[in-house]
């Protein structure tokens, strides 16, 4: 549901597949992935069925916050396989898997799940009062802090495909000298772009990143 109004104001022509974790929406009845690494298998293994059927067609990967993480293991575990990588890895709000944090996201109680969310803004925050809602949102959070506080960085070789690395000017989660680690992850070109705002800076300016992503891959279809 996030990427909608992003997906809405790209070209007609390309085709948006938005994942949808289990534990959210009408997925909600699934229990949420609190491992990073199987969530990540659980993705590839979908983008394997989608690619099989036509392994010329590009492709790219978005992903925000720790999506960023999903979208990057991903490629990585794709490019083990017989599969194309991604023309281009679009990676938003969050830095490199190397780069450390104080954090301890696997041992957040549910205070400090709603404290970081405060924090990172993009809430509402009359719906972080409400328990009602509280109690249908919060399993999907924690589960998602778990997978991150135990998310483990292992090394490994650089990505081939280029990058466009997004991030807000005033992120409390990365700077924008933290962004720019990701330029170590990869041998293909990284283009960093700066915007106002803070972790969900995105959807403030929805036109300016849809340019970016549109400009990424018109660049690396006219370079193929």
């Amino acid at each position: 549901m996030a990427y909608k109004p992003l997906a809405h104001t790209l070209p007609a022509d390309f085709d948006v597949l938005s994942v949808q974790y289990p534990g959210r929406h009408d997925r909600y009845r699934e229990a949420p992935f609190t491992d990073l690494a199987q969530l990540v298998e659980a993705v590839a293994e979908e983008l394997t069925h989608v690619l099989a059927a036509d392994p010329e067609r590009p492709y790219a990967l978005f992903g925000h916050s720790m999506g960023a993480l999903v979208a990057f293991e991903t490629a990585r575990l794709l490019a083990q396989g017989e599969l194309p990588v991604p023309q281009r890895l679009f990676l938003s709000g969050r830095g490199a898997p190397d780069v450390r944090t104080t954090a301890r996201y696997d041992l957040y109680d549910d205070t400090d799940v709603l404290a970081e969310v405060r924090r990172l803004g993009g809430t509402d925050q009359s719906i972080l009062d409400d328990p009602d809602v509280m109690e249908m949102v919060l399993p999907a959070l924690r589960a998602d802090y778990r997978a991150l506080g135990t998310y483990n960085w292992r090394g490994g070789e650089p990505l081939v495909a280029p990058m466009t690395v997004l991030v807000g000017d005033r992120d409390p989660v990365v700077t924008v000298e933290e962004a720019q680690t990701w330029r170590e992850h990869t041998s293909g070109d990284v283009a960093l772009k700066v915007f106002p705002g803070g972790h969900f800076y995105l959807f403030d300016h929805l036109d300016a990143v849809a340019a970016a992503v549109t400009e990424g891959l018109l660049a690396e279809a006219a370079a193929s």
